[in-house]
């Protein structure tokens, strides 16, 4: 078998062809890596650009130097860090405090069991818990009692209250008609 220099130098020059066509595509590879890592890592359009240049000119070494630099945490993981630290808040805000002691209070509680300082008050009609300022029953639309209620007509103000029987009606509202003796 006798050995062709021109088919080495061909099998080298293909070989060489190879490995130079996949440096190139792992170069192209990195960059784009690289942007779209840094992407997700940054807002600035100025450190994505610079990012992908160093990777770009510097090549394997570029991308160590970017691996070291790149932030650690992605623009989605600090979302939700941002979010559970808001639920977190959120949850410590929910508990409520006596005005009168400070110390942490149940939504249905009516009095502080510390201070006894009036926290809530029932309603007369559907016995639903109140806050103190409220002067009507968001539960059953009943307003406090000894509240004044704007724009009742005197028809509707006295519905509300129980008529006497007629005994004693006649006994409180003389009748007119009759002719006196």
């Amino acid at each position: 078998m006798s050995f062709n220099p021109l088919t080495l130098n061909n099998i080298f020059l293909a070989l060489t062809a190879w490995g130079a066509a996949f440096l190139v595509a792992l170069w192209a590879s990195l960059i784009i890596w690289t942007y779209r890592d840094i992407k997700s890592r940054a807002r600035d359009p100025l450190i994505r650009i610079l990012a992908a240049l160093v990777v770009a000119l510097l090549f394997i070494p570029g991308i160590l130097i970017y691996l070291i630099l790149r932030p650690t945490v992605s623009l989605e993981e600090e979302y939700q860090q941002t979010l559970e630290e808001e639920a977190l808040l959120q949850a410590i805000e929910d508990n409520q405090l006596c005005p009168g002691c400070g110390r942490r209070i149940k939504d249905t509680w009516q009095v502080c069991p510390n201070c006894q300082t009036k926290l809530r008050k029932p309603c007369y009609k559907c016995s639903q818990l109140m806050e103190l300022p409220w002067n009507i029953c968001p539960y059953c639309g009943t307003p406090a009692p000894g509240m004044r209620r704007e724009g009742l007509t005197m028809d509707e103000a006295l519905r509300g209250i129980p008529i006497p029987p007629a005994d004693l009606a006649e006994e409180i509202i003389p009748d007119k008609e009759q002719p006196e003796e």
